[in-house]
């Protein structure tokens, strides 16, 4: 279980990077996961309040590029997703404290990029 390859992307600008090579995650109950080559991810989308980027920014960057993947693609649940994004970051030995932190955040705020996501789907099959 875990990840089955390194994270490589390249920085497009602010927030955003492109992979470089297939990030395939397993979970626990064996479904694997694989963010795609060229997918762009803008890693875990922590508020730059000082606090909140102290404790949490800039970390889990192999588990929020699933994550986001996860949400884009809408290929499981939301919950679903959030539950794969707070096992990758256990098994990338994110500390505790830290994961159920970002783990609380996305099942709180998770639901707006969600709802955008699946109304982009909506729009594009109505096209």
């Amino acid at each position: 279980m875990g990840f089955e390859a390194p994270l490589k992307v390249k920085h497009l600008g602010p927030k955003r990077w492109r992979l470089m090579a297939p990030l395939p995650y397993r979970a626990s109950d064996g479904t694997r996961y694989t963010a795609p080559l060229g997918f762009v991810t803008d890693f875990a989308s922590v508020p730059r309040l000082p606090l909140a980027y102290l404790l949490t920014g800039n970390t889990a960057h192999k588990a929020a590029a699933v994550h986001d993947y996860l949400y884009d693609a809408g290929i499981t649940s939301r919950k679903r997703a959030d539950q794969v994004f707070r096992e990758a970051m256990r098994d990338s030995g994110v500390p505790y404290w830290r994961r159920a932190m970002m783990y609380r955040a996305v099942r709180a705020g998770g639901w707006l990029p969600w709802n955008r996501y699946r109304r982009r789907d909506a729009d594009q099959g109505a096209a």
